[in-house]
């Protein structure tokens, strides 16, 4: 009985050494497989296959784990480390499903719209309730779910309200006709358009409460009949009140301000105070500083506008160059109520453009013009056709000419340079030829015009384009730095040596100063006179504002 009790003792001993024999060998096999997985997994299919392997064996519980002990002893080193190195990537897994996951549920669209949501690393198509809105030239783009278009205060107010408990972001926008795109975004807009009536005219006092959603020509035709106008203008009239104003735009002439100092109080629709009223008189701090407020201080609802009297003007265009410009500049600015230079690259032609009353005494001026529309444009046309030739000579033939080109001796000198640039802008030589047929055209087109302020100072800009305006103080009209002119000759200077295709015009224009805060042209001296050069855009190498001028860009 004694003996058959000890052979039953013996055989459970080496039944545990066995079973322990078994969990050490299984536990080398793991450490044996997971540094082979390390050592060589970029040349394996399956690089967790000898792992698994290992880990299968593992699978009978272990009644006693001390008794291992001693065997994992002998490999301390290996062991611990690996299991650092896979704790370790198991972290960088963790951590990329968390970026994942965090990537898809912070796409920007409201709970409405999960199913629109963007995949892991990959966006979805964009709802086809978007909003999509660009600006005037087309050069800028965006999609929105959110585009207000109140037509009453009341509904401008309530938009501002809800957005603002909401904690959602809304941009005012106008016209667009910013080439950059500054009132797009995709976060939200409001839009005056359908606010668009005269409120109010003083025919004593010319003066005019309106709407900040009336476009300017809109403007200028309704109050023409009280025998009144707005003091300057832009190149364009499709700008509404509201925005043409907030970015501080401009017309020409040293003595004229930019149009923000024609304002005389605004109505303001903010978030945290409601419609405000905003004037010289009843806090001037404020209103110089939201009057040129690119729309960050609230929504301009309604717009109180300084008029002047509606008169004709005799607009002279003559061919110069820069030596005679730098001999006549100083007298140019100070003689004439407007005066604008159009310059043109590869070339020393200088188109002025000079505005002035019609005198009461002389009445305007009789000239006759040397050359017809038709003989001005004719080079261009020309040009046109030879250049089509070369480009799409499909088009040349008669019968796809009839059906896919307009007749080009319908089209005016912007249209006719807006096509030919299109078909190789970034060809120098093609560039050039262009700009030598616009000064042969403007060589043709010297002379005078006589018409209403409203209907003489604009200025065709063609179509899209992308512009990039500097401004910058020249000293006083009594005593111009002429730095404007350096500014000019510098940059021409840069075009030619960089082989930059620049078209033209590089438009040069004056203003008096702004008390604006934000304006560019912003000045507490009340004789300093401004600088505006529009060009073309480049990334590198135009000199900047800041070499011309010592203060700070607004």
């Amino acid at each position: 009985m004694r003996m058959k009790s000890k052979m039953n003792a013996e055989r459970a001993r080496v039944k545990r050494l066995a079973l322990t024999m078994s969990r050490a060998l299984s536990l080398r096999r793991f450490v044996r497989a997971f540094h082979h997985y390390h050592s060589y997994h970029h040349h394996h299919a399956n690089p967790y296959g000898n792992l698994l392997k290992a880990l299968s064996s593992t699978t009978s519980p272990n009644p006693n784990p001390n008794l291992a002990r001693p065997f994992s002893s002998l490999s301390p080193s290996p062991s611990s480390s690996s299991g650092a190195e896979f704790r370790k990537y198991l972290g960088y897994l963790a951590l990329l499903l968390g970026c994942g996951v965090a990537t898809y549920y912070s796409f920007p669209f409201s709970d409405s719209a999960k199913h629109k949501k963007a995949q892991l690393f990959r966006y979805a198509p964009l709802p086809e309730d978007l909003h999509t809105v660009s600006n005037w030239s087309g050069t800028h783009e965006v999609q929105t779910r959110v585009f207000h278009q109140p037509e009453s205060l009341e509904e401008l107010e309530q938009v501002v309200k809800e957005a603002n408990e909401k904690k959602q972001k809304i941009r005012p926008v106008g016209s667009g006709l910013s080439p950059n795109g500054i009132g797009l975004t995709r976060a939200g807009m409001v839009n005056l358009a359908l606010m668009d009536k005269v409120l109010e005219v003083d025919e004593e006092k010319k003066r005019v409460r309106v709407q900040a959603g009336i476009r300017v020509q809109q403007l200028v035709d309704a109050i023409k009949d009280h025998g009144i106008t707005l003091q300057n203008f832009a190149s364009i009239r499709e700008q509404q009140i509201g925005g043409i104003v907030q970015v501080g735009a401009h017309g020409t002439g040293a003595r004229l301000p930019p149009i923000d100092e024609q304002v005389i109080s605004m109505k303001l629709v903010t978030p945290a105070k409601g419609t405000i009223e905003v004037s010289k008189e009843k806090d001037p701090e404020l209103f110089y500083l939201a009057r040129c407020g690119l729309g960050g201080l609230g929504v301009v609802a309604e717009v109180t506008l300084q008029c002047v009297e509606r008169q004709q003007l005799v607009e002279h265009t003559v061919i110069s160059d820069m030596k005679e410009i730098k001999k006549n500049h100083e007298k140019l600015l100070s003689q004439n109520k407007h005066v604008k230079y159009l310059y043109i690259p590869y070339t020393d032609s200088v188109v002025v453009v000079t505005c002035n009353p019609v005198s009461k005494w002389k009445g305007p001026p009789k000239f006759k013009p040397k050359y017809s529309h038709d003989e001005a444009i004719q080079h261009a046309r020309d040009l046109y056709q030879e250049s089509l030739k070369k480009y799409r000579p499909e088009v040349t033939t008669a019968e796809s000419s009839e059906d896919s080109e307009p007749d080009i001796n319908e089209l005016s000198f912007t249209e006719l340079r807006d096509k030919l640039l299109s078909l190789d802008p970034l060809n120098r030589d093609h560039v050039m030829q262009v700009n030598q047929a616009e000064a042969e055209f403007w060589r043709k087109s010297e002379g005078y015009r006589v018409g209403w302020s409203d209907e003489i100072l604009g200025f065709d800009c063609g179509g899209q384009q992308w512009v990039s305006e500097t401004c910058f103080p020249i000293g006083t009209l009594a005593k111009p730095s002429m730095k404007d002119l350096e500014y000019i000759e510098d940059l021409k200077k840069l075009i030619e040596k960089e082989e930059i295709p620049a078209p033209a015009p590089i438009e040069q224009r004056w203003t008096a100063c702004s008390k604006s805060t934000m304006s560019p042209a912003s000045s507490s001296a009340e004789d300093d006179i401004f600088s505006w050069e529009g060009n073309f855009p480049t990334q590198e190498g135009i000199p900047h504002q800041s070499e011309h001028n010592p203060r700070d860009t607004k």
